[in-house]
């Protein structure tokens, strides 16, 4: 659901670097928001502080979020380490297959762009819809 950022209430978090909020709110602009904030009930920010502040400084008046129900005998705290423990970043070989396959998504070899111009000639000669 769609929360106004002014109605999030940011309290004392344990992440105190941000790291790069420039490039987060760039991936913003260009993606749009994969991952929602966590919120409580109460407006709470417990989890996506980074995705808060890159929102922010993009001008956004609203942002995606889900409500956490956390159970009796956990709390917000727990809610935003284990978020951020849970995380697995990508390994260097990891990185670097996707850098290859987004490579050849955006420059196709030549048999590709040939089958996709003779497609498109087929389509544009015989009144093809495309979608």
């Amino acid at each position: 659901m769609q929360v106004p950022i002014e109605d999030i209430i940011v309290k004392k978090r344990i992440r105190q670097d941000m790291g790069n909020i420039e490039a987060l709110a760039e991936s913003l602009k260009k993606f749009g928001q994969i991952s929602p904030v966590v919120i409580s009930k109460k407006n709470i920010l417990i989890a996506g502080g980074r995705r808060l502040e890159a929102a922010k400084s993009l001008g956004w008046r609203t942002i995606n979020a889900v409500v956490a129900d956390i159970p009796a005998g956990l709390s917000p705290l727990e809610y935003e380490v284990e978020e951020n423990l849970q995380r697995q970043d990508f390994n260097s070989e990891e990185a670097a297959e996707a850098s290859r396959r987004i490579y050849h998504l955006r420059n196709p070899g030549f048999l590709i762009r040939f089958f996709r111009w003779i497609a498109g000639l087929f389509k544009r000669l015989f009144g093809i819809d495309a979608s």
